[in-house]
């Protein structure tokens, strides 16, 4: 009887977890939705197809530029032209298969977690989440630390004010081990919490205007530097190697992460879906003037990509320029343009370059913190985080309570803590959030045509598609294992070989169905490419952000073990939604 009774209460505890785990959220009809919470209305759909580009480009175009590809162009040389190329290319994977999900769920908060929640289950949303929610974390305070230092940079401009700033002001000085102190950037963090909390309307403003003001400021620095360009500095064009540009392509990447602010915008966006039914068989010369043609009939996805294209265009533009005006060996590490132009006596392009990076870094902190209070606002509306982060503002219509949180994260990490050591963990979270992005799409494409039994009537078919996606996440993490560590170059054609022939499982032995709107080209062959590619370039990362993943997978389980799996409410029961069915194409 003792054992009986000591053995109950844990076995059902263990039940009780992996049913909650495992349990997904109901894939809605492509519908408009209209959310009136018990706490107060809803967000209000306020931004346009120009306001997404701009709060795409805003979330991308900061520090990659004005900071990233100095330190990445030290090692790979020219070839750091190379590296953002190749990320911007993993991007267009991934983004593509953002414009897809964007079209089939119910424009409402989530992004990623809530695409995950739907296709796979609780558990791997709620990972993913927390993955991409540290990636933002300490993303935001440590360009909060480069924005303070622009800004003490244009202060120096003034005659008085030169050499006369302390360094704990807003360069940071150091304490001891991790801890270093900073002033200004909890005080930029503080006044751009507030005006993300007056509305996204008063957000959107500035975003645009400084977003706007730091592309003109780029593209004059690109025009300018092309007539000072010596193209010997382009030889050797890779003086360290292609690996060493690969290293740099995951360094960049998260200078991509512009679209999935975008993706998570959907409930502010005037017109979020493409209710157009179109089908990508194969990839044509007219297949991007068709995906061009469908995406501008709705704001989300063209969004998505457009923003994207943009940026990819302004940092091969930038890096060409940067590393063809100076030997890679020269260029500076914390603000490379600025120097490279001061070091050709143009120090009135300097001066420029500094005012274009406060712009430029204020639009990326100010869209990654609001992109970080809608993911708590999607967390907190499932009840997988207490129902605070669900509160919406009756008046502002902002999620106060979350950007609050937010906030003083970002200003606890950036005042007190040097982030740059922490900065060569960034992009785990991008990584494998958008991995999984891309296996939602082919999940959800054969979720509801399962048909017959697979390897040999021992899983469902549905389980034969999700080994397949999980093989080839292995292959591409295994490639870049043998690729990192000079193992023989036949261990990483072999792992090549198996995600092809995995992914060629998933193209025979699964029935797939026509999205509504807007379809992902080459399903499942550019999501399987996308994983791959994603994971491989994971692999290349410090062996300290495959400690974080862990770490942070562990602890997030914890939670979800003793709060999450007892207040989570997939079907949102808390919430009065009304569904406005889309009008058919025949309506239109």
């Amino acid at each position: 009887m003792t054992s009986s009774s000591s053995s109950s209460p844990s076995s059902s505890f263990f039940s009780r977890f992996c049913s909650s785990a495992l349990r997904s959220k109901p894939l809605s009809p492509a519908v408009d939705i209209a959310v009136r919470f018990n706490s107060g209305d809803g967000l209000v759909r306020r931004l346009g197809l120009f306001d997404l580009i701009l709060l795409g480009i805003g979330a991308s175009i900061g520090a990659g530029i004005f900071v990233v590809t100095g330190t990445v162009a030290r090692d790979a040389g020219p070839g750091v032209t190379i590296s953002f190329a190749i990320a911007g290319l993993a991007c267009v994977l991934n983004a593509l298969c953002y414009a897809e999900l964007s079209t089939r769920f119910p424009a409402v908060v989530g992004g990623a977690y809530l695409y995950t929640y739907t296709a796979f289950n609780e558990l791997t949303a709620f990972l993913v989440f927390a993955q991409l929610m540290l990636d933002y974390h300490i993303g935001a305070a440590s360009i909060a630390r480069s924005l303070a230092s622009y800004v003490v940079t244009v202060l120096e401009l003034i005659p008085f004010l030169k050499d006369n700033i302390p360094s704990w002001v807003g360069h940071g000085e150091e304490v001891f081990g991790p801890f270093s102190i900073n002033i200004l950037a909890p005080i930029l963090l503080i006044l751009l919490t507030v005006v993300l909390c007056r509305g996204v309307g008063e957000s959107s403003i500035l975003n645009s205007i400084m977003t706007v003001t730091k592309v003109l400021i780029v593209l004059f620095v690109i025009i300018v530097g092309a007539f000072k360009v010596d193209v010997s500095n382009w030889t050797p064009f890779a003086p360290n190697g292609f690996k060493s540009i690969l290293t740099g392509s995951t360094v960049v990447f998260f200078s991509y992460v512009g679209f999935d602010a975008v993706a998570n915008s959907a409930e502010e966006s005037k017109r979020p879906q493409v209710y157009l039914k179109v089908k990508f068989t194969y990839i044509t010369p007219f297949t991007l003037l068709k995906i061009f043609f469908v995406m501008f009939q709705r704001d989300l996805p063209f969004g998505i990509i457009g923003s994207l294209l943009v940026c990819l265009a302004l940092y091969i533009g930038v890096c060409l320029v940067l590393t063809g005006m100076v030997p890679y060996q020269f260029l500076g590490e914390d603000a490379p343009l600025a120097e490279a132009f001061t070091t050709r006596g143009m120090r009135y392009v300097s001066v420029l370059i500094s005012f274009g990076a406060v712009a430029g870094l204020t639009t990326t902190l100010l869209v990654g913190l609001y992109v970080q209070s809608r993911l708590y606002l999607g967390l907190g509306r499932d009840g997988l985080l207490p129902a605070i982060f669900a509160r919406v503002h009756p008046k502002r219509h902002t999620p106060i309570h979350s950007q609050v949180w937010v906030g003083l994260i970002a200003i606890v990490l950036s005042g007190l803590l040097n982030v740059r050591v922490l900065s060569h963990i960034l992009s785990v979270g991008s990584l494998t959030g958008y991995s999984v992005v891309s296996a939602c799409v082919v999940t959800l494409r054969w979720k509801d045509k399962i048909s017959g039994e697979g390897f040999g009537g021992r899983v469902s078919r549905r389980g034969e598609g999700v080994i397949c996606l999980s093989a080839i996440a292995c292959c591409g993490f295994a490639a870049g294992v043998f690729f990192r560590f000079d193992a023989s170059y036949v261990f990483t054609l072999l792992a090549a070989v198996i995600a092809v022939f995995s992914a060629a499982a998933l193209y025979l032995r699964q029935v797939y169905t026509d999205p509504p709107g807007f379809s992902c080209p080459g399903v499942p062959i550019i999501p399987s490419i996308s994983i791959f590619f994603n994971i491989f370039l994971f692999a290349q990362l410090h062996y300290e952000a495959w400690v974080r993943f862990i770490v942070l997978g562990i602890v997030t389980v914890g939670i979800y073990a003793f709060y999450g799996q007892y207040h989570a409410d997939p079907l949102n029961s808390n919430s009065s939604i009304v569904y406005h069915r889309a009008p058919t194409e025949e309506a239109r």
